[in-house]
């Protein structure tokens, strides 16, 4: 991991989590614990509407994570619209500790590094179903209501999941986003680093 994401990977592991929310998380921890045990890579692709919050901190944390604990997953996210990955986002990201590349300016792509080992998050707003998404089957992890709700049917997915975040963009433009952006990657981050210590190898 890049030392500078020490401290939030640290702040990540001693966030409480609910005991509600544990059991939303136990969904994930048997989908990836099925597929390690067939000495497969587990495929989790992170939905919402925009692919331009939620499911991008999503996506990066549960990347990392995975990297984190030695376990061989695979971690993507899309949407049912595109627009761009949201900059207040990747500000959040970069704070959090992150080294971010940017190529392009319209829906612009994201190289986003969490180790100097390991190759770069590829991360823009896309569709669920983007040709940089797995064709192979998967499980749809519904990060927001929307796309939960509008959504009914992801193809190629074996495994629907609702794992639904409050999303920070009510925020924006007031004195407490960049607040409220960080609290809603380390809740993320948090819950992926606990989906990933409670598999076994």
């Amino acid at each position: 991991m890049l030392v500078k994401l020490d401290s939030s990977i640290e702040k990540a592991l001693k966030k409480p989590i609910s005991k509600d929310r544990k059991k939303l998380l136990q969904k994930v921890i048997e989908y990836v614990q099925e597929k390690v045990d067939l000495h497969q890579t587990p495929l989790l692709n992170f939905i919402c509407t925009h692919n331009s919050r939620r499911s991008q901190f999503s996506q990066i944390w549960a990347q990392t994570a995975a990297a984190y604990y030695g376990i061989d997953a695979q971690a993507y996210s899309g949407g049912i619209e595109i627009t761009a990955f949201n900059e207040r986002a990747i500000a959040s990201l970069k704070r959090n500790g992150f080294e971010i590349d940017t190529q392009g300016e319209l829906n612009p792509k994201y190289r986003i590094h969490f180790s100097s080992k390991t190759a770069p998050v590829i991360a823009f707003s896309k569709l669920f179903d983007d040709k940089i998404n797995p064709i192979k089957p998967f499980a749809a992890i519904m990060t927001c209501d929307h796309a939960d709700e509008n959504c009914p049917l992801i193809p190629s997915s074996e495994k629907r999941i609702s794992l639904q975040y409050e999303d920070p963009k009510r925020f924006d433009a007031t004195p407490q986003e960049a607040e409220k952006y960080d609290e809603r990657s380390l809740q993320i981050a948090s819950e992926m680093f606990y989906i990933f210590k409670n598999i076994s190898r």
